[in-house]
């Protein structure tokens, strides 16, 4: 199983950060967390890296329920969707697949959660 829901885009990295963040918004998604990997390699590091931004996405009714129904399954959130721009100026759009991630946890309600999260997400990945 593929553990991720990836398409190229065809905005530059900037637009397609601010796309993704409104349509996540829209599928009832904050951005908890934004980890720029590019500036943290190179305030770490001192290396030269593409443009690769995490965005740590949340929608907190989901997120309840699962919490509710598995209570260590926050080490698993919140759903990672990657923004990277290779060196060849493409532009790839990447989340988590919620039912891959949650195989790990033999909790059947999880299973509905991370069927409906991983709907949620593919809709974000496919509208920008």
């Amino acid at each position: 199983m593929e553990y991720v829901l990836q398409r190229q885009v065809e905005h530059d990295f900037s637009t397609t950060v601010e796309k993704v963040t409104a349509v996540l918004a829209k599928e009832g998604f904050g951005v908890l967390t934004q980890i720029d990997v590019k500036a943290t390699l190179k305030k770490k590091l001192d290396v030269d890296f593409r443009n690769y931004l995490i965005l740590g996405a949340c929608n907190p009714q989901y997120a309840y329920q699962a919490l509710q129904a598995e209570p260590w399954i926050g080490s698993m959130l919140p759903c990672n969707v990657v923004v990277q721009e290779f060196e060849d100026g493409r532009v790839e759009l990447a989340s988590v697949d919620p039912l891959a991630s949650m195989q790990a946890v033999a909790n059947p309600a999880l299973k509905e959660i991370a069927g409906i999260i991983r709907a949620k997400l593919r809709q974000v990945i496919e509208a920008v």
